[in-house]
């Protein structure tokens, strides 16, 4: 049973254009987002899924630079572009990662890949409701699952949003969330703008060692001890599912 991390990926963005290249120890973002996935004990294959844009050439030269597996798909219907990367690379169970979330945990994504598979689900998941912080959003599938969304769901935003059709569905699918034992949904851990860019930087610059990870407990550990840096993006709009 193959296990697939489908990376979406694109240059465009309002916010911070091209922050999938912004740099932290001497690396790009997307190089630290793949790093971190390599970590896991469940995700047997790392997919980058961007776009057939022309901006985004960039990201398949990047990729095949780097030896990693590359698809390109539809830049707003991302839907099917998850569906034909996973159909494309022959995966039965698929974890979607976004690339703006620079402190991925393997440790997460594995529990929920466990839940998914010991419970036999088609749809495991730890952000509804919220309770990790943000950018620890862990959301795993089955093929099934993804087949009968990208043939089902009708409007934009379920097409955009990849997973939406599970959640505004939630009788036609086996699902479940996992939860954090208390709620640090307030905190924010993906970089959207500067101020994110800033904060991460800041993390990285204290936890970040080559070949070995840091995860959300060596974090919490920090924040401890320089609580400011958690203050440095609060204030920034938050997705409306943290609302």
């Amino acid at each position: 049973m193959k296990v697939a991390a489908i990376i979406q990926a694109r240059t465009g963005s309002t916010r911070f254009p091209s922050k999938v290249f912004a740099p932290l120890a001497d690396k790009p973002l997307l190089w630290h987002i793949v790093n971190r996935l390599t970590f896991s004990k469940q995700i047997n294959e790392i997919i980058v899924a961007t776009t057939t844009s022309e901006n985004d050439n960039v990201i398949e030269d990047w990729a095949l630079q780097n030896g990693m597996n590359i698809f390109r798909g539809s830049e707003e219907d991302v839907l099917a572009r998850y569906y034909e990367a996973a159909k494309f690379f022959k995966a039965d169970i698929i974890v979607r990662v976004t690339a703006d979330d620079p402190f991925k945990d393997p440790e997460i994504i594995d529990a929920v890949i466990e839940i998914l598979k010991s419970e036999k689900l088609d749809f495991a998941y730890n952000n509804n409701p919220p309770s990790f912080p943000e950018g620890l959003d862990t959301e795993v599938f089955t093929f099934e699952a993804i087949e009968k969304a990208f043939l089902n769901a009708k409007d934009n935003f379920e097409r955009e949003h990849v997973t939406q059709y599970f959640y505004r569905n939630p009788t036609l699918f086996k699902h479940k969330n996992y939860a954090y034992f208390e709620n640090k949904s307030y905190l924010r851990w993906t970089l959207d703008t500067v101020q994110d860019y800033e904060m991460v930087k800041q993390v990285y610059n204290h936890l970040y060692k080559e070949e070995t990870i840091f995860l959300m407990n060596d974090i919490f550990e920090l924040l401890k001890k320089y609580p400011a840096i958690a203050n440095m993006n609060l204030n920034v709009k938050r997705s409306a599912m943290y609302s």
